[in-house]
């Protein structure tokens, strides 16, 4: 994958999340720290049924550009679901898990970017 597809994927994923409205959408670049992917997007939702809807949703719309995902963990239980789709990877808790977990504190070598740095 092209880093012009990686930006794309991570651009349509935040907009897909922010359609759901996602709580504290946050990209982390990590691509000069780690070979796992480019980047991390980070959301939270207030309920089980909010943060499934979340990731239908980029699904849904990473699906219309052509991308599926290499593999997906936790959407029955929707505490933490993990969306793998190679080059960028979506976390997508509820709020107590994601608190808990403090992928931010962890990866905070990555760059913290904003959707305008994409473009």
């Amino acid at each position: 994958m092209t880093p012009k597809q990686s930006k794309q994927m991570a651009k349509t994923a935040w907009k897909a999340l922010d359609d759901k409205k996602a709580r504290d959408i946050r990209i982390l670049d990590i691509s000069t720290i780690s070979v796992l992917a480019d980047y991390f997007l980070i959301a939270s939702g207030s309920n089980k049924n909010q943060v499934q809807a979340m990731v239908d949703n980029v699904q849904e719309e990473l699906h219309k550009l052509g991308f599926v995902p290499r593999q997906v963990e936790g959407y029955h239980t929707a505490n933490w679901i993990l969306l793998d789709y190679g080059d960028i990877i979506i976390h997508v808790f509820d709020e107590e898990n994601r608190l808990f977990y403090d992928l931010e504190r962890i990866w905070r070598d990555g760059t913290s970017i904003s959707l305008d740095d994409l473009e």
